[in-house]
This record gives C-alpha cells, structure tokens and sequence, in this order.
C-alpha cells in the first residue's frame, strides 16, 4: 500500500483526493499538512511538513507556490519522492525545482487529468502538420472565480507543447491592449476567463485560412485530477531521483528523455 502525505489537504483538490483515497484499496493519506484544520480528515494533519514526523512513501501536493521550498527540503531530507501539482511557480522556483530533482524523485505536472496529458501529446502531431501551413494558435483557458494564478499552468502547458513540437521561436502574448498592430506569425496568444464554478475549460486553436481546428478539454469536476494525483502518487514510489512528468495517468507515467 502506498502511504501519502497530502500538502494542502484541507482544500477543495485536498478533500477530493482524501475521498477519493478511501475508495482505493492501494493507497492510504497517512498525513495531511494545512494550516487550516479538518476533523473530517481521518488523519493528523499538520501546520508546516517539517513538523510531519509520519513515515510515508510520497508527497503529494495541492497547496500554494510559496511552500515549495519546505516541500522541496522535506522531501531531499527524508528521501520521499514529490508529486507537484500546485501552480503559479515563478521562473526561479521552476529552476529550484529543476535542481532538486537532482537529488530527489519529482513529478511536476500542471494538470492531472489523462484528457489533458492525452491533448498534449495530440498536440505534437498536430503543430508539425498546421504550423508548418501557417496556422496561428490560440489558446482559451476558463476557471471558476477563485482561481488566483492567470494564465493557468495548463494554458502554459499547452503553449510549451506547442513550441517544442514547432521550429518556431513563438512568443507568448498574454494582453493585446497595448498594441496597435497585426498579430505577428510567431506569437500564441492566451486568454484567460475567471468566472462562477468552472472546473477548468481548455481551447487550443490552429486558425488557418477559411478552417480552424481546435483541441478542447472541459473537466466537469475535480476527481479527474485527484484520480490523476493518485495514480503519480503511485507511480513515484521507489523512483531515481530525475524530473519526471506525466504522460497517461490510466496506464503509465514516464520520465522525460
């Protein structure tokens, strides 16, 4: 049985992952860290991980981008892989994270879900062909009202996905406000809408001329990324240290060559 501490368990993700754990024979939170308590919970939780002294076989974490130091450290001194599925982290956290995996077993991924890691690898495919024909890409991301990072690191996802399938050096445009100009052939532009209790919608438009293809992901709740969490969780027990991402959470996760 795999046995999990759960950063950021008293949350909306935490709380669903916590159910969707007790339904999962294979996998047990052993420990939670919050500084927001839950007696529903089923196990102690803690204000700061440093202060978790529960043997446990992975963190998982949903919490806020200024706890990554203290997840980083805990899990170098303690030898227990990370699953990093908070978003919002800075340039210079997306390197710590980078370093740290030299020295422990990572998987940062910004969305869970196998729809989404499913579109990412569809998007290979696609850019090399409707790139290549000078289709411009767009990419639309919607979240409910109390999502505070914009644009979603999903959005970002799906760029990076783009750009490293394409020979282009694109730019990334997130406010067309302040130009008076023509859309450039190197850019993808991405929008972001805030708005009442969306789960997370994601667009990725190729426009070309008189066609336009899209990709599109609608998450209708939450359990498509706990499940996803769960099956990482999983996945990283006993792993070498390395960066890894995720490709299908159904079947298998796999470390970037």
């Amino acid at each position: 049985m795999t046995k999990v501490i759960l950063s950021g368990c008293s949350g909306a993700m935490g709380r669903t992952i916590t159910a969707l754990a007790r339904q999962d024979e294979d996998i047990k939170i052993v420990a939670g860290v919050d500084v927001v308590p839950n007696k529903e919970a089923g196990y102690p939780i803690f204000a700061n991980i440093e202060d978790c002294d529960i043997d446990a076989d992975v963190i998982v974490d949903f919490s806020r981008p200024d706890l990554l130091a203290d997840i980083l450290n805990y899990s170098e001194e303690r030898e227990i892989p990370a699953v990093l599925c908070t978003t919002g982290y800075t340039d210079e956290q997306i390197g710590d994270i980078l370093d740290s995996s030299k020295k422990t077993a990572l998987l940062r991924s910004a969305n869970m879900s196998l729809g989404i890691n499913t579109i990412l690898k569809l998007l290979a495919d696609a850019t090399k062909v409707l790139a290549s024909e000078g289709f411009d890409v767009e990419i639309v991301e919607k979240h409910h009202n109390q999502k505070v990072d914009a644009p979603s690191g999903t959005a970002i996802a799906l760029a990076d996905a783009v750009k490293e399938a394409s020979d282009r050096d694109y730019e990334y445009i997130y406010d067309r406000t302040s130009k008076s100009e023509k859309r450039s052939e190197n850019e993808i532009g991405i929008s972001s809408v805030r708005g009442g209790t969306i789960v997370g919608d994601h667009d990725v438009i190729f426009a070309g001329s008189d066609e336009v293809i899209t990709l599109s992901h609608r998450a209708y709740s939450k359990a498509v990324f706990g499940k996803g969490a769960l099956s990482a969780a999983k996945f990283m027990v006993g792993k070498p240290n390395g960066l890894y991402r995720s490709e299908e959470h159904t079947s298998e996760l796999q470390s970037p060559d």
